[in-house]
C-alpha cells in the first residue's frame, strides 16, 4: 500500500463482493454519468492523478477501481471549480474571453440545441487549462515544501481550508445561476 494525499493506495478490489461484482457496480455507476460529468470531472481527475504521480512524484492514483472512481471524480470537480472560480474570472478580466449575458444564453439555448454541446465543450477546455495550471501550482508547492519544511505538517489543513472556501464560493455561484434561470422563467411566464 502506498500513500498519496493521505489516502492509502490499495492493491485489491476490496469492498463488498467479488472483483466481478465491483466491475459491474462500476459499469452501472459510469453509465449514469452524463457526458458533462465524464469530460469535466472524471477525465480531468484521472489525468490530474496520473500527472501528479508520474511527473510531480506526488502519488494520488488508486489501484482500487471503485475508490479511484470517486477520488478521480472529486479531483476533477475540484479542478473544474478552480477553473470556474479562478481561471474564468481572470480570463474575463484580461479580455481573453467575453461572455454573453446569461439570460441571453438561456433564451438562445432553447432555440439552438447545439449551444448546450458547445458550452459543455467550452467548459471542458477551461477545465483542462485549470488542470495544467493546478499541476504547475502543485509542483511549485512541492518545491516550496523543500525550503519551508513546516508546510509539510500543515498541507492537510491548508488544503482543507482552501477546499472549504472554494466550495462555498461554488455554492454561491451555482445558487446565482439557479436564481437567474428561475427569474428568466418567471419573467417569460408573466409576460
Amino acid at each position: 500500500m502506498g500513500q498519496g494525499l493521505g489516502v492509502p493506495i490499495r492493491d485489491d478490489f476490496s469492498g463488498s463482493g467479488s472483483r466481478h461484482g465491483t466491475e459491474r457496480s462500476m459499469n452501472e455507476l459510469l453509465s449514469r454519468l452524463s457526458s458533462y460529468n465524464v469530460f469535466n470531472y472524471l477525465l480531468p481527475g484521472i489525468v490530474f492523478a496520473v500527472f501528479a504521480g508520474e511527473v510531480i512524484h506526488y502519488p494520488v492514483a488508486q489501484r482500487d477501481v471503485f475508490t479511484g472512481a470517486f477520488l478521480y471524480y472529486f479531483l476533477g470537480m475540484v479542478v473544474s471549480r478552480f477553473g470556474s472560480l479562478v481561471i474564468e474570472p481572470v480570463l474575463k478580466r484580461l479580455a481573453f474571453v467575453k461572455f454573453a449575458d446569461y439570460r441571453d444564453f438561456v433564451a438562445a439555448s432553447k432555440e439552438d440545441s447545439k449551444l448546450d454541446i458547445l458550452s459543455e465543450t467550452n467548459n471542458t477546455y477551461r477545465t483542462l487549462a485549470s488542470l495544467f495550471i493546478l499541476l504547475l501550482l502543485l509542483k511549485g508547492f512541492v518545491k516550496l515544501e523543500a525550503y519551508v519544511p513546516c508546510l509539510t505538517r500543515w498541507h492537510g489543513t491548508i488544503l482543507t481550508a482552501l477546499l472549504v472556501i472554494m466550495f462555498l464560493f461554488s455554492y454561491r455561484k451555482q445558487t446565482s445561476y439557479i436564481t437567474s434561470r428561475i427569474r428568466h422563467w418567471v419573467s417569460h411566464e408573466h409576460s
